[in-house]
């Protein structure tokens, strides 16, 4: 029996559920400790993107539609290089279905075919042992069985990519070493798991999770609004001590019995405190007995969370206009942080997409800025090397203006790039300066482990500080300044003769300001040294030296 319409998209929906069921599990295969497992996440978006298409088709659709429509769903919404890849695996199922109402055994190992095709040429230097190796294999293994059914077929094609699939640690140390099997390959299993189960044995999976919070202008988390506050009032406040001797565990026991999250830290001559509490008169009338107030604010927690919501939906629901391209040159960035979006908006960027690590913009993401960029040339720096895929992908959908996709892997390449544009010189010669300054540049952050973990002979700790050098651990700390002083110092060459340290949203400016004053200390004074306020999630401090 041929595959028909309605099989194919009954089997690709099951196959989207899956792993948009399982991809918490998928993303915990990231062999790497840092907060950047999303391989899962990253996939499942991907193909849900054509979820609603397809749940809109007939009974009587073809081959080709299913196919051609979930192509483009998933090119657009492809996020992180698991997602272009999952996308360019469709796109050959799409050319070898093309034309097709029915579709034989033949006709899909052939598809199948093209799309291992497709994503081996998208990779510059591929890699065995990934979900390139999986796909292959289990393409292969099909084409060369001459299965008489399409039950056979799958059959064969999940037992295939799961032996495979188990194969990859020996193919990649960096996966036995971490005791996990590649997590895009799980996650093209995962897929092809739904798929077979509606193939073989007619029953679709069904999905079991809640929307997943995309990036583009929305960088909150998806629950942040919608978290029951007990206390409505934040209330902050600081002390001047009438008496040096004051027990501040007193204060500290009344705030506590009238709200939560109390903080009261205090020296010879104030107190700090912060509490959120129904009650901000009593705090105050309490703290007044131990001295004299300042600083005194009060925030009303669910009216800031409802507007934040509001904003939120908003937009999530706003879409950039597509504008005519004008000017010679324009600029799209990708970034996360308040500071970090002025700072390349100050550096001359048209449009900034939210979105880093742990949040992906989709090629739909990008292609949009794009076309909201009024420039004849528009220069990409996804700033981030999960990111760079997706944004190529959008060069190809572009028809009214070129596209320049920088291989900037960090925010300081990013920076770097943007400071070396040329107004003078044409496209190309710009894109040699602007690569020979990510070149230049030495790019270094500070994060943290998510979890514990053998990595490279390092045995790593949840929550230990981890140092990385232009994109690999260069050692492990348990103390942030610290990180971020033996860090730079790495960082510096010879040559080396301005820092730029940007801290991120969980480091205060307090705390910033005594890193700087503690690296200056440490640092020959012939070297400038820059500090700027970011904003950036996931990441204590980024450091950028040339």
């Amino acid at each position: 029996m041929d595959l028909t319409g309605k099989m194919l998209r009954d089997a690709i929906i099951s196959g989207a559920n899956n792993i948009c069921n399982k991809r918490e599990s998928v993303d915990e295969l990231n062999v790497f400790p840092v907060p950047d497992g999303d391989t899962g996440t990253n996939m499942s978006m991907t193909i849900k993107n054509a979820l609603a298409e397809l749940t809109m088709m007939n009974d009587s659709v073809t081959v080709d539609a299913v196919a051609s429509t979930v192509a483009s769903a998933c090119l657009r919404g492809a996020r992180g290089n698991s997602g272009v890849i999952l996308s360019l695996l469709f796109r050959g199922l799409s050319k070898g279905l093309a034309g097709k109402t029915e579709a034989t055994v033949s006709d899909y190992c052939e598809a199948l075919r093209l799309g291992v095709e497709a994503a081996y040429k998208s990779v510059m230097k591929p890699t065995e042992g990934t979900v390139l190796t999986v796909a292959r294999v289990a393409s292969e293994t099909v084409s060369e069985a001459n299965c008489e059914s399409f039950e056979e077929m799958f059959s064969l094609l999940c037992k295939t990519a799961k032996e495979t699939l188990d194969k990859t640690p020996e193919m990649l140390p960096v996966l036995k070493k971490a005791g996990v099997v590649d997590a895009g390959g799980m996650g093209y299993y995962v897929i092809l798991s739904g798929m077979a189960s509606v193939i073989c044995d007619g029953v679709m999976i069904a999905s079991q999770t809640e929307e997943i919070q995309t990036t583009g202008v929305v960088t909150n988390a998806a629950g942040t609004f919608e978290t029951d506050i007990e206390f409505t009032y934040c209330t902050e406040f600081i002390v001047v001590k009438k008496d040096v001797n004051a027990d501040s565990m007193k204060l500290r026991a009344f705030l506590e019995s009238i709200g939560d999250c109390v903080v009261v830290v205090d020296d010879d001559t104030i107190i700090k405190v912060h509490v959120h509490t129904e009650h901000p008169g009593k705090a105050l009338e309490e703290g007044i007995l131990f001295g004299s107030l300042i600083n005194l604010k009060i925030e009303n927690m669910k009216e800031q969370h409802k507007g934040a919501a509001q904003k939120a939906e908003m937009q999530k629901k706003q879409k950039l206009a597509p504008v005519k391209p004008e000017k010679d040159f324009g600029f799209v960035t990708v970034t996360s942080g308040a500071g970090l979006e002025e700072l390349f908006k100050d550096l001359g960027a048209d449009v900034i997409v939210r979105g880093g690590q742990t949040m992906n913009p989709s090629t739909e993401d990008i292609l949009e800025a794009i076309n909201a960029t009024p420039a004849k040339t528009v220069f990409v720096l996804p700033n981030n090397k999960n990111i760079i895929m997706a944004a190529e992908q959008a060069v190809n959908l572009t028809t009214d203006r070129d596209v320049c996709v920088l291989q900037t892997r960090t925010i300081p390449q990013g920076i770097s790039a943007m400071l070396a544009f040329d107004s003078s010189s044409d496209a190309k010669e710009n894109a040699v300066i602007m690569t020979e300054a990510i070149d230049r540049v030495q790019s270094g952050s500070i994060t943290f482990a998510v979890r514990d973990s053998d990595f490279e002979g390092k045995q790593i700790k949840k929550g230990e500080i981890l140092a990385m050098e232009n994109g690999k651990l260069a050692f492990v700390e348990k103390d942030i300044t610290k990180s971020l002083i033996k860090l730079t110092k790495k960082l510096i060459k010879g040559n080396s003769s301005y820092i730029t340290v940007i801290y991120g949203s969980d480091v205060t400016e307090d705390d910033a300001q005594k890193a700087y004053e503690a690296l200056r200390a440490k640092i020959n004074d012939e070297i400038e040294i820059v500090l700027v306020n970011g904003g950036q999630p996931v990441y204590y401090y980024l450091i950028s030296v040339e």
